[in-house]
Order: C-alpha cells, then structure tokens, then sequence
C-alpha cells in the first residue's frame, strides 16, 4: 500500500511512491468543497488506471482543504497542494500543480466539471501513436439548469486528423480550453510554456501560444471534457466569462489579445493576425453584444473607452468576415451611436429587421437606421443594399416585432401591444391578420389579431394572450416557450420573435390544467438575455403534480395518446 505524508512549508500531502504515473491530471479549486469530490471521481474512473490526481487549492476559505485532505488520504494517487495565499485566477494554481507533476503528459481539470471515464485512455493513445506536443477532443458543454448537452465547436473536432501545425487550420483558434488537451510535459518545459498569472482569460494566451509552438497535434472527435454551464449564476458565484457585466471583465478580456497579438507578432505569426481578430469579433466580441441591449448609457459608453481602441487596430478582413448585423452593430458602436446599439444588438442572430432604413437619393445605397452615415467607413459598415430587403422571399423577410405594453387581463390572460416595423415595405397598405403562436408540449395555442398601419412601415395592434387556453399535454408540462409572430402575404408565411420590453416585472398565474391531471402555475417575463423575446414558463404545481404526474407520463405513450384523443373526439 502506498502512503503519504503531509510537507508544512507546501501544504502538499504527496504520495512516497517513487513509481511514475502516466498521466498528472491537475484539479484546480477555489471554495468549491462540494463539487469537488465529483470531479476528482471523474478522474479517479478513468480506464486508464496510472495516473496522479494534484488537488491545487487557490487558499480556499471554506470546507475544500478538509474535502481535499479526506480524498487524498483514501487514494494514494491523489497529492493534495494548497497555495499560501489566494491568487485570485486559475494560472498561479496551475503552475504550482506542474511544479510537482510527475507524469510525462498532462492534463487540467476545473472543480465544477468532469472527465469523461475514457478521457485520459483515448488521448494518451493518440500520444503514443506519434510523436505529439498535445493531443485534444471534444468538449461537452452541459446546463446546469435543464442538463442540455451541446458539444463545444464540433465543426473542429468532427473527424480524427493531425496537425503539423496551426496555419493547417487557423479556425482552431476558436477552441482556445486548456481543459480540453493532454500536453507532453517536455514540449511544455521545452518552450518554458505556462499560463500567465496576475490576469484572467489565460487560456486564450495560453493556448494561442501552444498552437503557435507546436510542430505536430492530434484532434480526435472523442469527448474528453464535461463543461458544466451555470448561465444564470449569481454575478458573486458566476465564471469569468458570465462576469461580463463587469468592466473589469472587458478589459481583461481586451489585455490578452493585446498579449497574443504581441506573442504573434514576435514569434513570427503575423500571418495568423487576420485569423486570431476574426475569432476575437465573432466569439469575445459576441459574447458583450447580445448583453448589451441591457446596459445602461453610462456602462455602454465606458464600454466603447475600453473597446473601441482595440476595435481600431484589428484587420479590415477579419470585419469583412462577419455577417453584417454584427458589422452593424460594431459600426455603431465604433461611431458611439450608443442607442442604437442597444436596437442593432437585439436582432442579432435572429434576423430582425432595423425599425428604419435610409436610402441614399444619389448613390441608390440603402442604409441601416435614420440617416445617410457621414463617413465613408460608415457607410461601408452600415450599407443593407446586398441584403436586398424590398425583393426577398416574403418568408425571409426582416420584420421587427416589439411588445411595446404588457398589462394583465382577467384571469390567467395578458394584453399585449404589438408593434411591428417593415423598413422595406413589404407588407400592403392597410390591416394586417396576424397570429400569435405558441406551443407548449406538442399542441399549438394560436391566437389572430390585427395589426393596423400607423404609417408607411409601421403597424400596431393589441391582442389578449389567454394562457389558460393553452391545451397542455395529459400528464402536463414543464419548460419554458418564447411565443412568435406569424404574418401571411400572397400565399407565404413570415414567422418571426417578439421582443418584449426588457424591464417589466414577472406576471404568474395558477391556471388549471385543462382535460388532465395537474395544475400550473404559468410565469410570463422577458427573457432576461440576448434577444429579449417573451418567455412564458410552465411548472406543475399541487400534489397531482408530484404523485400523478409522474405515473401519467409513464403510461402516456403513443397508443394511449391516441384512445385519449378518440374517447375525446367521440364525447365532443
């Protein structure tokens, strides 16, 4: 049996075995006493036995120390280090971790995530199939609050291939985890390669520098890292990256791509530059954009003093690279036309119309918002001419629907005032038949109303949303639906979101659950995140809800689904 012994001056409890692991999975944690024995599992699962788990605690002020000590001393695998003081950052307690690493390769695990059982099996093979400085796989990004599983960037990670360097595929730097790789420790050493400590986003640096350095990798489409999302933590538990409403978080971001820029530029990749600021506009730009409908005039513009000057050096390529709502919205940010931001940023990514355009009478270009841009960038950036609004199928169409009013109505009903912009004129003079649709669980709910004109290219109209109409499932359901727009014209049919006002208070109402078992209580808000759409949640509430509802869902299968819909069709 291998046993252990506890170094005062490191706080370290190491294992006096002499025999060499294969593998060092460094677990790095931070107050996180709960969820840190899960993760440490994960590894100690792993296929491949030989391996050494390091515990670096960044000082932790709560129960980790004790959690860590108790797993240490159950596995002698396992080395416990705990820093003297708080580094504030995932760097410093990675490299203190490498210090006392004994494997050949190496690998990072975050507390509040996993390793997938053959993470170390499958890129320890691939090690060993060639001479490699890192091997990386598939990461599968997870939802705390539903257990949605997405994979991180799998057009990268697709097929097996390996890379005699990062020119073979720029777009690589997109998956810029150190999670999600196992390292040679000499090709590490080699290039004296470790995170920088004293600034967050380190992994970008980090792993710009190991594509750059490295004359030959492997990617494999196996999954080898569990990346637990918490979207909507508290801001004081929330990750670095949904800490983005802090201006602090902007600026760090801002410092490490002035680093990798400078990396690249003396290390000899200036031809990755336009590659490396395509990624920084469509990954670390993006991520502020769809946020920033919601900040505030004062935010917005200390945002632009910390952006813009980066904005400004990056290749004119990497812009011409983006779809043209986020040039747009880049645009206008660049020329602080801060409130249009906010308008620009709630269409992004669901093709949502500007509430007007402006056609220039000399050139015949067609531009977005209120007036002919003044500068030539300007209008280069804000040009919608190729976007040929006024001739598109109808289906394709931009339109903008905003909830302009919500008020509550009689029982579990709302009222709401539906504006709706056609900056290009496509809809006919006059009213105009609209559908609101919504289906929670497998059945539509579908509510017509007219929208009436206000003026050329703008109509409105009001229409009651009765949730408790709402047919619902037998055994009921819980989740959430954003309800759209649906317009017909000429024999198509346009269907498109509603945006809602950002800041009215949540309206909820119990409603009973119509020819079934349970009742719900139904919570209508604003969806809290980019776009803004009208969110309406369903929860099953009551003891049916707890006790009948679950054996409902059991026997609800198709065939009784269809007696159910039979008897009911007979009684009608």
């Amino acid at each position: 049996m291998r046993t252990a012994t506890t170094s005062p001056a490191t706080g370290t409890l190491a294992p006096l075995s002499s025999s060499t692991p294969d593998v060092t999975v460094t677990v790095i944690v931070y107050n996180d006493a709960e969820r840190l024995p899960r993760a440490v599992a994960s590894v100690l699962r792993q296929t491949h036995a030989n391996i050494e788990v390091v515990i670096s605690d960044d000082h932790s002020t709560d129960a980790t120390e004790e959690v860590a000590r108790e797993l240490a001393a159950h596995d002698p695998r396992i080395v416990y280090l705990r820093l003297p003081e708080n580094s504030g950052g995932c760097s410093a307690p990675r490299n203190r971790a490498l210090e006392i690493a004994r494997a050949p390769y190496l690998m990072f695990l975050d507390s509040d995530d996993e390793l997938p059982e053959r993470a170390v099996e499958v890129l320890l093979a691939a090690h060993r199939e060639r001479d490699l400085d890192f091997a990386m796989g598939a990461v599968h990004r997870i939802r705390v609050d539903g257990g949605r599983r997405t994979t991180w960037m799998p057009h990268l990670v697709a097929e097996r291939r390996t890379l005699d360097g990062i020119e073979a595929d720029p777009r690589l730097l997109f998956e810029h985890l150190s999670t999600s790789k196992m390292y040679a420790r000499a090709f590490l050493d080699r290039h004296g390669l470790r995170f920088p400590e004293g600034i967050h986003y380190e992994d970008q640096l980090f792993s710009a520098q190991a594509y750059c350095l490295a004359k030959s990798f492997t990617v494999v489409p196996e999954p080898v890292y569990r990346w637990y999302i918490a979207p909507y933590a508290a801001s004081d538990t929330a990750s670095i990256s949904n800490q983005r409403h802090k201006l602090t978080n902007v600026r760090d971001r801002v410092h490490v791509q002035r680093l990798i820029d400078a990396f690249l530029a003396e290390s000899g990749h200036e031809g990755l530059r336009e590659d490396k600021d395509f990624k920084f506009l469509k990954h670390d730009f993006r991520m502020y954009a769809g946020d920033l409908p919601y900040r505030d005039e004062a935010w917005l513009s200390a945002f632009a003093d910390l952006m813009n000057p980066y904005l400004d050096t990056l290749a004119e390529g990497a812009y011409a690279r983006l779809p043209r709502a986020e040039r747009v919205v880049l645009r206008l940010l660049r020329d602080r036309r801060l409130a249009d931001v906010r308008t620009a940023a709630r269409g992004l990514g669901h093709e949502v119309a500007p509430r007007q355009v402006t056609p220039d009478g000399e050139s015949g270009r067609l531009y977005w918002g209120e007036e002919v841009p003044a500068s030539p960038e300007s209008r280069r950036e804000l040009d919608l001419t190729d976007l040929e609004l006024d001739t598109r199928p109808f289906f394709t169409a931009l339109l903008r629907h905003e909830i302009t009013e919500v008020r509550r109505g009689p029982g579990a009903s709302v009222d709401l005032t539906v504006r709706t912009y056609d900056p290009a004129l496509r809809l006919p003079v006059g009213p105009q038949r609209a559908v609101l649709h919504l289906s929670p669980g497998r059945r539509s709910l579908t509510v017509p109303f007219r929208l009436s004109p206000v003026r050329p290219g703008l109509f409105e109209g009001r229409v009651r949303l009765d949730l408790a109409a709402a047919r619902l499932p037998l055994h009921g359901f819980e989740g959430t639906r954003h309800p759209v727009l649906r317009l017909r014209h000429r024999g198509r049919t346009h269907t498109g979101i509603l945006l809602a006002p950002l800041d009215f208070p949540p309206l909820t109402a119990r409603v009973p659950h119509r020819a079934g078992l349970t009742p719900h209580r139904v919570t209508l808000r604003p969806e809290g995140h980019n776009p803004g759409r009208l969110q309406i949640t369903w929860h099953p509430v009551g003891t049916t809800a707890t006790v009948l509802r679950p054996t409902a869902r059991r026997l609800s299968t198709p065939r009784t689904r269809r007696a159910a819909r039979l008897i009911t069709n007979i009684l009608r």
